[in-house]
């Protein structure tokens, strides 16, 4: 059984609301037929979900969600400014100076990109934000287009059926009352049956009781 149950509003519209009691006892028999377990476990024909396949940074991402650890984002350090190595004996130590030369340089390319990022930002962020919102509300426009057409097709199929009901609840009337004659008939026909068949069977036996005194 699914895990979620829709509800449709597809009842005939000419019939009698069922009582609380003979709901429940509806109810009673569906929940007979059902296994004891139909609310927490899938249909049989329901295929089960695939195994996930993750990358071993979104595994590590994970694991560290599941720990609790903080989030280390990127290291923004390599992207200030070095700070002169120390003279080491009165000589300046060039394998010191190598590395500051190479943070200072990723740090002047960080800085030049970010500068050159901003710029673009700054000439046509407010343009692709406007864009992206009249994309946005032009989709938003045709899904709700959709959904008004959907609710209006299911009104007018709602409509249409109460107007086919409500033009045969005459008939359906008819045929009802005419199927409870019938069935009264018979019933009648029985009580009859058996009350002709206790007589004849007293007849039987004052006929025995007779031929007995005799």
């Amino acid at each position: 059984m699914p895990l979620i149950n829709d509800i449709h509003n597809s009842l005939p519209y000419i019939d009698a609301a069922p009582t609380a009691s003979a709901h429940a006892r509806a109810q009673q028999l569906i929940n007979a037929e059902l296994p004891q377990d139909h609310a927490s476990t899938l249909h049989p024909w329901i295929p089960e979900a695939p195994q996930p396949k993750f990358s071993p940074f979104i595994t590590q991402e994970l694991e560290r969600k599941a720990t609790g650890a903080p989030l280390k984002g990127i290291d923004l350090t390599r992207y200030e400014a070095p700070e002169a190595p120390t003279r080491s004996n009165g000589a300046p130590d060039l394998e010191e100076w190598r590395k500051t030369l190479q943070k200072a340089y990723a740090s002047s390319l960080h800085l030049s990109k970010r500068h050159e990022n901003l710029a673009l930002l700054e000439e046509n962020g407010k343009n692709a934000w406007l864009i992206g919102n009249s994309q946005l509300e032009e989709i938003l426009g045709e899904l709700e287009k959709e959904l008004a057409e959907t609710k209006e097709a299911a009104a007018e199929v709602n409509k249409q059926r109460k107007i086919a009901q409500e033009a045969s609840q005459g008939e359906l009337v008819s045929l009802e009352e005419t199927w409870k004659r019938g069935v009264g008939a018979i019933l009648d026909v029985e009580v009859a049956s058996e009350g002709l068949r206790m007589q004849i069977l007293e007849h039987r036996r004052q006929m025995a009781q007779q031929q007995a005194r005799q």
